[in-house]
């Protein structure tokens, strides 16, 4: 566990330590954009803060692969070549973005290479952990369905990327978990094996999310930009992939059916806030007869905004939902018998639900106070002798300007 500790120290150092750079240089050489419709932010933000991101994780992967207990992942170093450049190639395409503003064909071919250079290199969905026939059918569907997970969690990372702190925090709890199931299965199913390619990109991601979070915090002084987003979703995505379809059922060593599934479950749990934004905006822009990479301003996010959450109040209910999905979600796994995760999702789901609907229930008692407050007058008025219609006809005479 130090070691992995270790890298995610080394990847949080260097990303804050180049989150600093890239924000004073981005206000030297106004390296900025206008402020678009969408935004919510009011001033002119760096959004450069994904190159900090990509350096820290190259940096602690390096710092990884000279640790000898690291050694069985670099064994194979056509797959962490495979990760590296895919992340390059998705940090210039973010970066050109956000610089030039691509248009959405360019920049989904560039994450279909990034994609395909992974599976590529075997960093794939060979086969998922149901039922007795594992395999998901011949190399080319591999392919395919592996290239359309990576892009379809890239995007569904980049569409909720519209708050201060949002990516860089969900990321952090969502990996968090990831973290702790992953070490976790390989101490039950190989406890010989603790270091994994999967635990090591989630660690580096974990300080990388850590480390830009300082300065991406509301108020933001620095965004990750689309290069950022993409990364994270490109290394969320790989590290899934590198756990599902590498486990048994049989292995688990317990004879319960819902264990088997937490490799498919648990990647969907601490994505299912971004995976139900990103649908929503499909289904909705394709209703329109919009491009489905159009922007727009209908986000969760947003909505959480146009009912009444402040800036702060919507990031922080967004930790609260990912936390209690993914933990809930984890506790399957740890848990035996099952019945106490039930009570800790239900009571977590529970209490996010009234948190997230609670302006509507203080709009409702404003509405109800304002409408007892005029009805009072107009019944103090009548007891006075006058007449009610007068009296109603007075009062908008006295807001009219």
């Amino acid at each position: 566990m130090r070691f992995y500790l270790l890298v995610a120290l080394v990847s949080a150092v260097v990303t804050f330590g180049l989150t600093w750079v890239i924000y004073k240089l981005s206000h030297r050489y106004r390296l900025y954009p206008k402020i678009r419709e969408r935004d919510v932010h009011t001033r002119p933000t760096p959004r450069l803060g994904g190159i900090a991101m990509f350096l820290g994780v190259v940096v602690a992967i390096g710092v990884a692969s000279q640790i000898s207990w690291f050694r069985l992942v670099f064994a194979e170093p056509g797959k962490v070549w495979a990760i590296l450049g895919a992340a390059l190639i998705i940090v210039v395409i973010g970066v050109a973005d956000d610089i030039w503003d691509l248009d959405w064909l360019t920049k989904l071919a560039g994450q279909i290479l990034a994609a395909g250079l992974l599976a590529w290199q075997g960093v794939q969905i060979l086969s998922l952990p149901i039922g007795d026939t594992r395999g998901i059918g011949s190399p080319a569907m591999s392919l395919i369905i592996t290239i359309l997970a990576v892009v379809l969690v890239m995007n569904a990372i980049n569409f909720i990327d519209g708050l201060d702190g949002l990516v860089a925090g969900v990321a952090l709890i969502a990996n968090g978990v990831f973290f702790l199931y992953s070490y976790l299965l390989a101490q039950e199913t190989s406890p010989t094996d603790y270091f994994n390619l999967a635990s090591l990109i989630t660690a580096v991601l974990i300080g990388a999310c850590a480390g830009f979070l300082p300065l991406n915090f509301h108020p933001a002084k620095l965004f990750m930009g689309d290069a950022g987003a993409l990364l994270v979703g490109l290394l969320m995505a790989t590290s899934a992939i590198a756990v599902t379809g590498q486990v048994d059922p049989a292995q688990l060593g317990r004879s319960e059916l819902l264990p088997a599934f937490i490799p498919i479950l648990l990647p969907f749990a601490i994505l299912i806030i971004p995976l139900l934004d990103f649908s929503l905006a499909v289904i909705r822009r394709l209703r329109a007869g919009k491009s489905p990479f159009s922007a727009d301003r209908k986000h969760l996010h947003h909505r959480l905004l146009d009912m009444g959450h402040s800036h702060l109040q919507a990031v922080l209910i967004f930790y609260a939902w990912t936390a209690v999905i993914s933990i809930g979600c984890l506790l399957f796994f740890v848990l035996d018998p099952y019945w106490p995760a039930f009570i800790v999702l239900g009571l977590g789901i529970a209490v996010c639900t009234v948190l997230t609907l609670s302006p509507l229930s203080r709009a409702k008692r404003r509405e109800f106070a304002a409408q007892s407050a005029d009805a009072g007058t107009l019944e103090a008025r009548a007891k006075a002798g006058d007449d009610p219609l007068d009296a109603a006809a007075d009062d908008i005479k006295e807001s009219t300007p």
